[in-house]
């Protein structure tokens, strides 16, 4: 009865026999690639040789299965980042399989100690591509620091919160050659995990985090309307300005038209005439188009056409 009861509990929900079952398989693959025998140098350059020139399928399985112990090892290392063992396990096997189909046995070298290499680099790329919804680690500095950084600030004794004491951020950017800000940005990022913006502010609360954040830009009807008018009102006038003698347009333009807006007695010394002379051109082509823009659409000054005196 007991034991009926235990396994009913354990099988009770879907999720935890499928963990419980992904969780045996695991152990059988880890003790049935543990078991398998280790292969010496003349063995591991004879199979590479029957891989690459004969593409023997039964030397590549063999020269692979021989070295799973290797990229469980690895995988191994890479557990604290909360991926899955097996997910970076099979990573490791990726790198395995490039290793075998790139391995030169002429270069007298452990097929061991190169597939270690390539086993690390794929685990290594998975863990940046997955361990954030957010990119870590674009640059080799980067990479560098999102996987050394633990083990430095452990190495110093500086472990309490994302924060790092200016001492200590200054010799981890020495030891690892990189700048003292990037090493406060992972470090930042390293302390802080994702959220999600659906996930409830509080246990039993129906807010979201979503539903707390700000746009402080323009809603896009507004921004298309503001663009719309704006438009219309510049084609207005110009239209306007268009039936205004060359002089008179001048003027407007530098009195009305430019940011700073020029003086009578700067307008007066460039056209050679008395700055009471520009003022009276300038009150007269403001009636002009004051009387174009009032036959085309109504009071110019209230529709933002000709700006106040």
């Amino acid at each position: 009865m007991t034991t009926a009861k235990a396994a009913t509990a354990r099988f009770a929900h879907p999720s935890a026999a499928l963990n419980s079952g992904r969780d045996a398989g695991e152990q059988r693959f880890v003790k049935s690639a543990m078991a398998r025998p280790l292969l010496s140098r003349e063995d591991e350059a004879d199979l590479a040789r029957r891989w690459r020139d004969d593409r023997d399928e039964a030397a590549l399985h063999a020269l692979t299965e021989a070295h799973m112990r290797l990229v469980i090892a690895v995988a191994a290392k890479f557990k604290r980042y909360g991926l899955p063992f097996s997910d970076l396990i099979q990573e490791g096997n990726i790198g395995l399989m490039k290793a075998a189909d790139r391995f030169e046995p002429e270069r007298d070298v452990r097929f061991s100690t190169y597939v270690t290499w390539w086993i690390r680099s794929c685990i290594q790329d998975y863990v940046l591509r997955n361990w954030s919804i957010v990119r870590t680690g674009t640059t080799s500095a980067q990479k560098s620091l999102f996987f050394n950084l633990r083990r430095m600030r452990a190495r110093i004794g500086d472990l309490d919160g994302a924060s790092i004491s200016p001492d200590n951020r200054e010799q981890i950017a020495r030891d690892l050659r990189v700048r003292e800000r990037d090493v406060e940005t992972m470090a930042m990022r390293l302390g802080a995990s994702d959220r999600s913006l659906n996930a409830p502010v509080g246990d039993g609360e129906d807010s979201q985090w979503q539903d707390f954040l700000v746009d402080d830009s323009v809603a896009p009807e507004i921004e298309v309307m503001d663009r719309t008018d704006s438009e219309r009102r510049s084609l207005w006038l110009g239209q306007a300005i268009d039936d205004l003698s060359p002089r008179e347009q001048f003027i407007i333009r530098e009195r009305r038209l430019t940011e700073d807006g020029s003086t009578l007695e700067t307008l007066g010394q460039t056209l050679g005439i008395s700055k009471e002379r520009v003022r009276q051109i300038e009150s007269a082509a403001l009636s002009k188009l004051r009387s174009n823009l009032c036959a085309a659409v109504g009071d110019p000054y209230e529709a933002g056409l000709i700006p106040n005196a």
